[in-house]
């Protein structure tokens, strides 16, 4: 049934990405379900992974009870982690909304510094005082 999974339902791991899911798992080279590489069996070449429309085209192709109820689980998971994922792209407009925040909070800071320095300065030049003024005779 390969032409009913084209290129957005199905992809092949590349090497790098293969390595990577290999070095994931802690399993037995003699373990039926064992990954390796190795002459004790396991797979061989990259395997191929479904997207979530590719997941949902196995629920037309497969008819056992136990891949009817793992399909559904697959397609329950792919719910919740577009929702989680919806939830950290919330999540990172408010930080970087807090961020922007925070940037005009430490202008006007600064400014208050600034405002400070400049009446805490002695002053500059001859300006004349201002308060009670006192005789020196």
């Amino acid at each position: 049934n390969a032409e009913r999974f084209p290129e957005d339902f199905m992809f092949q791991l590349t090497e790098e990405e293969w390595e990577n899911l290999k070095s994931q798992f802690a399993t037995s080279s003699e373990s039926p379900y064992s990954i390796s590489t190795n002459s004790w069996g396991g797979r061989r070449n990259r395997p191929y992974m479904f997207t979530e429309q590719g997941v949902s085209m196995l629920s037309s192709v497969l008819n056992s009870q136990v891949a009817i109820h793992v399909n559904i689980s697959i397609m329950r998971l792919f719910v919740r982690m577009r929702a989680l994922a919806m939830n950290y792209e919330d999540l990172l407009d408010k930080i970087n909304e807090l961020s922007a925040s925070q940037s005009d909070h430490s202008k006007h800071i600064q400014h208050i510094y600034e405002v400070i320095e400049e009446l805490v300065r002695p002053s500059l030049g001859n300006r004349r005082l201002i308060g009670y003024k006192r005789d020196e005779s």
